[in-house]
Order: C-alpha cells, then sequence, then structure tokens
C-alpha cells in the first residue's frame, strides 16, 4: 500500500485515524499493531509471517539478554547477542544477498570451467534493510544497558511493524518511541502538525517527484541503448538528483506526520542535505537515522577515529561499502558507497570537513558538494557500472546533441516542476523543511502552512486520484 494511493489516502488512513482517536489510551497500541500488520501484509502477504517470528525470537533473546547481564553471566549474553544479530543479518542475507551471491558464483565457476549453483529467485520483501536494522539495534542497546528489555512481546512488534515507518524509515531505536508504545496519546497540537506535515510530504513526492521522474528515467534508459547525449545527460542528472531527494523526503515528511496524529515523535531524517558545505557535512543531513545507525553499530565499535590515521580511514571504507551495499546487491551500489567513502577519506586528509556556519566561502563549497553528489548518484541510479560510465562519458561529450527520449519527457509541467523543485538548491540551510513548516512560529511558515493545505494539498490529492503516482524510490531497499 502506497501512501500517495487513494487506497490509503481515503480508506485506510482515515480509518485507522478515527478509530485510533475515538478508542481508550490502553487500546490504541493493540489496534495499532493489528492495522500495521494489515499494511505491511497488502504487499508482502505471508511474509508478515516471518516479520512477526523473526520479531519474537529478538524479543525472547532480548529477555535472555538482559537476565543474564542482571546476573553478571555476561559470556551467556553476549552469545545471545550473536544469535540475534546473527538471525537479523541471515535474514537479510537470504532475501537481499542470496540470487546477487549465487550470480557471482556462476560467474567465477564459468571463468574457471566449474558449474555454479544455478540461478535463485527470491522475491525481496519491501522495508527488510529497515526494520532488520531496527531489530538490531534493539538487541544490541538491550546489551548495552541504553534500553530496558521490554517484558510485553507486543511492545517490541508495534516497535517494529508500526505502519507509518515499517516500509522505508526513518530507522528508529526503541528508545525512542518507547514511552508511546504503551499508550500513544496524540495532543491536538500533534494532530494538526502532523497533518500539515504529512500534506507537506505529498506534495513533494506527487507535485515534483512524480512529475520530474519520467525525465530521470528517459535519461538512464538513454544511456543503457547508446543514445544519451550531453545536454540529455545534464538535464536527466538534474532531474533524479531531485527526484530521489523529493521522493524520500516527502515519504519521511509523511511518516513523520502521520506518527504525529498518532501519537508518536519520529527522529527527523533530512536537515536540507543539498546545502552542505562539505561530503562530511552532508552525511549528517542526508538520511540521518542510517548515517547515526551505521555511526554508532558499525564505526565506533570498528575503533572510529581512535586509533592511527590508516585505521580510520579503513574504519570509513568498511562502513560506506557496507552502506552501499545496504542500498542493493549490486557492484554500482559497492561503488557508489566507495565513492562517497573516498570523499571522507580525501576531506579528513586535506582539512577539507567543513560545516553550515563554519566553511569559508559557502556558496563555492555548496556547489562543488552538490556536483559531488549529483555525480555519485549516477552510481545509484544505473543499472551497470557499464550503463554508468555510458552516463559519464555524455556528461563531459560537448560534442554532442539533444536526446530525443529526454526532449519527449520535459513536457511544460515537468519542466515547470524541475524549475520549482530546483530552488531548493538557493534556499537557505536555515528556511523550509517539513518541521520548519508544521511548528516554526511567524508570518513565513504560518504563511507556508495555509499554502501547503489550501494549494499543494488539494493539488496533491486531484493527482493522486487520476492515478498518476509511481512507489516511492526506497521501497526497493
Amino acid at each position: 500500500m502506497v501512501f500517495s494511493s487513494t487506497t490509503f489516502l481515503f480508506g485506510f488512513l482515515p480509518a485507522v485515524l478515527l478509530i485510533t482517536w475515538a478508542l481508550p489510551a490502553k487500546a490504541r497500541r493493540f489496534f495499532l499493531l493489528a492495522a500495521s500488520l494489515v499494511f505491511y501484509a497488502w504487499g508482502v502477504q505471508e511474509f508478515v509471517l516471518v516479520i512477526i517470528a523473526s520479531t519474537v525470537v529478538d524479543w525472547a533473546l532480548a529477555r535472555g539478554i538482559s537476565h543474564y547481564r542482571a546476573l553478571e553471566r555476561t559470556r551467556a549474553a553476549r552469545w545471545l547477542l550473536v544469535l540475534a544479530v546473527g538471525q537479523n543479518i541471515a535474514l537479510l542475507a537470504t532475501f537481499k544477498y542470496a540470487e546477487f551471491g549465487a550470480r557471482q558464483v556462476d560467474r567465477l565457476a564459468g571463468l574457471i570451467g566449474a558449474d555454479g549453483v544455478g540461478a535463485l529467485s527470491i522475491a525481496l520483501p519491501i522495508g527488510i534493510s529497515f526494520f532488520t536494522f531496527e531489530k538490531i539495534s534493539y538487541v544490541v542497546d538491550v546489551w548495552r544497558g541504553d534500553v530496558q528489555a521490554r517484558r510485553d512481546p507486543l511492545d517490541v512488534l508495534l516497535f517494529v511493524a508500526l505502519f507509518p515507518r515499517s516500509i522505508a524509515g526513518p530507522i528508529v531505536r526503541l528508545r525512542e518511541i518507547q514511552h508511546d508504545l504503551r499508550e500513544p496519546r496524540p495532543r491536538p497540537e500533534q494532530i494538526e502538525a502532523g497533518a500539515i506535515r504529512f500534506s507537506y510530504g505529498l506534495a513533494k513526492k506527487v507535485l515534483i517527484a512524480d512529475q520530474i521522474a519520467p525525465v530521470a528515467d528517459a535519461a538512464f534508459a538513454s544511456a543503457g541503448d547508446g543514445t544519451l547525449t550531453f545536454s540529455g545527460a545534464w538535464i536527466g542528472l538534474i532531474a533524479y538528483t531531485l527526484q530521489l531527494y523529493f521522493d524520500f523526503s516527502g515519504y519521511t515528511d509523511m511518516a513523520i506526520g502521520i506518527a504525529m496524529m498518532l501519537g508518536f515523535r519520529l527522529p527527523e531524517n533530512f536537515r536540507r542535505p543539498y546545502s552542505s558545505v562539505s561530503m562530511t557535512d552532508f552525511w549528517r543531513r542526508w538520511h540521518m537515522t542510517l548515517s547515526r545507525w551505521f555511526r554508532d553499530y558499525v564505526y565506533i565499535p570498528l575503533g572510529g577515529n581512535r586509533g592511527s590515521e590508516g585505521r580510520t580511514y579503513l574504519n570509513l571504507l568498511i562502513v560506506f561499502g557496507l552502506t552501499g551495499l545496504w542500498h542493493g546487491a549490486a557492484w554500482v551500489f559497492l561503488l557508489w558507497g566507495l565513492y562517497h567513502g573516498g570523499w571522507l577519506m580525501l576531506e579528513r586528509r586535506m582539512g577539507w570537513r567543513a560545516f553550515d556556519g563554519e566553511a569559508s566561502h559557502p556558496l563555492a563549497r555548496r556547489a562543488a558538494t552538490v556536483l559531488i553528489v549529483m555525480l555519485g548518484w549516477v552510481l545509484f541510479r544505473a543499472e551497470t557500472a557499464s550503463e554508468a560510465g555510458t552516463y559519464y562519458r555524455a556528461l563531459v561529450d560537448l560534442g554532442s546533441v539533444t536526446t530525443p527520449a529526454v526532449e519527449a519527457a520535459l513536457s511544460n509541467r515537468a519542466a515547470i516542476c524541475l524549475a520549482l523543485g530546483s530552488i531548493i538548491f538557493f534556499l537557505p540551510a536555515s528556511r523550509a523543511g517539513g518541521r520548519w513548516i508544521s511548528e516554526a512560529a511567524g508570518r513565513l511558515p504560518v504563511a507556508a502552512r495555509v499554502a501547503t493545505v489550501g494549494v499543494a494539498l488539494p493539488l496533491s490529492l486531484i493527482l493522486a486520484m487520476a492515478g498518476t503516482f509511481s512507489p516511492f524510490l526506497y521501497f526497493q531497499f
């Protein structure tokens, strides 16, 4: 079920909100758990049973970890931790990486004339990368003593399955919403701010991302068939850069808004990333919950920056290699991760790390950072390394002519939306954004709220009813 579908907008969401508000506080979590499982089962059917079983195992192992830690039987608790993390990694590896691994084994076997393992075809359940990381964070936090093991398995099930963020994040830690799990209590001001935040996210998705998506698709399809040219490549890359941001951050705004209307406060996931003045700054603004997860559960345990300079660089490459593979089982994702890791290494080595408000020549640094990010998106979007290479060549082929497919996709509506979306490159880092629009005081944010609810929301609903929506990009991860 997609947030921008008519089924969700005019059926599921209103029903869930009205019933939740009408129920006594103690009954809300039971209803929300049932609604969340229905929401997830809508798209994956029987896989919801795997989620339930895996979550119950995590609940039981976390209880065991807590029990043995209290008895100071550290070794037994550590083995339960290894088992809990292992079962989550095994779940992710089976559904997300087994098919990719089989292809690599077959390719290697072919080179040496041996028999391979044969092709595998395993359906990828949507959201698996998100909820496995959340479940890992829970058991590790219990081990560390950062959160108490929940006595009631329904608390852990609701934490994992809560439908606003079960498909594409933000990546939430149980300790961030633990006080809301027992008795969600949406307050009137939360409901108002959540409705505005949801409307803003829906507008970003439907009015911007979906309208410019055909332009990006046409450009990368042209790279695949060898017809991409200089102008088409740059127009397509700008379109994809904007599409990815408005699509993913739009989903996040909608998720945060729905959660607020249900009585939950989810962590922010974006903070004007295209206003970054360095790549280090970018990763403190883009998909922030993923960055924090890798920092706290991989980078710091590896030693972080506490060792030698060489060890710090190795830790960065490991983290960003894993970040790339987290996004998808393909070599281009690994290359994309290493590309970003390499830039962070270079910034650390050259002293180029800077953050908003402290960088000299901020406009030039913002422009350079956006360009570096955009060039990386080629690897992120391309199907293969060969296709990415073709795209890069088109970006510097000054003698080429226009790309017919991109010209055809660049309708008047798409061109207007592309121009409107591009404004985000020029807005100051302290202005705009979902939280600013939905919660800030002052005439400007109030005017933005009125425009969002009075103009953007009706237009978004009209387009949604017309059936012009598309799945969110991060559903594939």
